[in-house]
């Protein structure tokens, strides 16, 4: 009970505040919700928390240890998540430009491409994990809150897949809420606007994670 009251709470405020802190995941929500609407939304939340659980999984292995410990293994991991970041915002600042010289008044003029839940998940998942930074995060973070006396595995894999669960969770949230307004938010200039700042934002996020330190 007072683990319940002490340490878990703290992990799971700590936690939330992380987790509703906008970042890749979220911009990268909002995108694929626009691009294929709730289920592809969805499906990148899904996507990340497979990242995010992948590595809490591999965290609680002190498998990430080893990358942590290596300079040109993290760096290599960073800089191939920055140029992912970087390669699906020039998508998104594109389908901008393109759009803004459309003609049409077709549902594909408005939507522009269409993305299916298999891609949506596949990004969320290959985002996430080209993100060594979570890595250093979870290493950091976790153990801090592993009940005394539990195996450490356990407790440290308890945690980090909770982690990923609030996660699903919220970004489903955001999802859902896109999805809502979608039509809305398809029209012409207001898409365009939308994928322009996207574009712009997952650009900023893939150099910041480029050139931050550890």
């Amino acid at each position: 009970m007072d683990y319940l009251t002490g340490p878990l709470l703290a992990f799971l405020g700590i936690s939330a505040l992380v987790i509703m802190t906008p970042g890749p995941d979220t911009a990268m929500t909002i995108r694929n919700t626009l691009l294929g609407g709730r289920a592809s939304g969805i499906a990148t939340a899904f996507g990340v928390a497979t990242g995010l659980a992948i590595w809490a999984l591999a965290s609680s292995a002190g498998i990430v240890a080893l990358l942590v410990a290596s300079e040109p293994l993290f760096l290599v991991v960073k800089y191939a998540g920055a140029a992912y970041l970087v390669w699906l915002g020039l998508q998104s600042l594109h389908a901008a430009f393109r759009s803004a010289g459309a003609t049409g008044t077709g549902p594909m003029s408005v939507r522009g491409q269409s993305l299916a839940p298999r891609a949506a998940y596949r990004q969320g998942v290959i985002s996430d994990l080209g993100n060594p930074k979570i890595a250093a995060f979870f290493t950091s973070l976790l153990p801090q809150f592993v009940p005394s006396g539990e195996a450490v595995f356990v407790g440290l894999a308890a945690l980090g897949l909770l982690f990923s669960l609030m996660t699903l969770l919220w970004l489903t949230g955001y999802a859902l809420a896109i999805a809502q307004v979608g039509n809305m938010l398809r029209r012409p200039a207001i898409r365009r606007t939308l994928d322009g700042i996207t574009g712009a934002t997952l650009i900023g996020l893939g150099a910041r994670l480029a050139t931050e330190d550890r």
